[in-house]
């Protein structure tokens, strides 16, 4: 089991920091800065929790959010060996309320049961402007069949939530890349 929960690592930190995958245009336009609070939910093998760590200093700190345990701890030996603010958790109730710059989904919204009610519970944590960007798999991509969600899909839900869409990214070639701010007319 721990042979392949490190196969596993090592393969979804591969795929995330694949060129294909445009990691480096994906940090560009999240717009991240030093002292920015990151939660990094279905952080899987760390890829981003780490770069996002790299970016926001030793001011700011990330959140890896993941029901994984052995990912957790990946997670946490690589935080500590390269001295980064990476908190490992394994539940939402762990994040700090009102103390998040970015709430950040990539390929993990789709294993979320009720997304509505999951996004809508996650305000509490965003601080005012205060963002979320997913990216997910589209339908129409041949190889995840059944571990995507549409972009129409989670826009209609991140609304049902109290979202508005204020970025679409078009870059990926199999995923959406999304970004979204609590609508405050909603007033959830």
């Amino acid at each position: 089991m721990r042979l392949f929960a490190g196969i596993k690592t090592f393969r979804l930190n591969c795929k995330a920091s694949a060129a294909e995958s445009r990691p480096e245009e994906i940090l560009s336009h999240l717009q991240l800065k030093e002292g920015n609070s990151i939660a990094d939910i279905g952080s899987g093998g760390g890829y981003y929790s780490v770069r996002f760590a790299e970016k926001v200093g030793p001011a700011g700190g990330v959140y890896a959010l993941d029901n994984n345990p052995f990912f957790l701890k990946k997670i946490k030996k690589t935080a500590d060996k390269k001295n980064l603010n990476i908190q490992p958790v394994s539940k939402p109730e762990e994040l700090p309320e009102k103390g998040l710059d970015l709430i950040f989904f990539r390929n993990s919204a789709h294993h979320i049961e009720n997304r509505t009610e999951y996004f809508r519970s996650l305000r509490k944590y965003l601080r005012d402007k205060g963002r979320i960007a997913v990216i997910e798999y589209r339908e129409d991509s041949f190889s995840r069949k059944g571990h995507s969600v549409s972009k129409n899909q989670l826009s209609y839900e991140m609304k049902e939530a109290g979202y508005r869409i204020i970025e679409d990214y078009g870059f990926l070639p199999e995923q959406s890349f999304t970004v979204y701010l609590a609508d405050c007319r909603k007033g959830i």
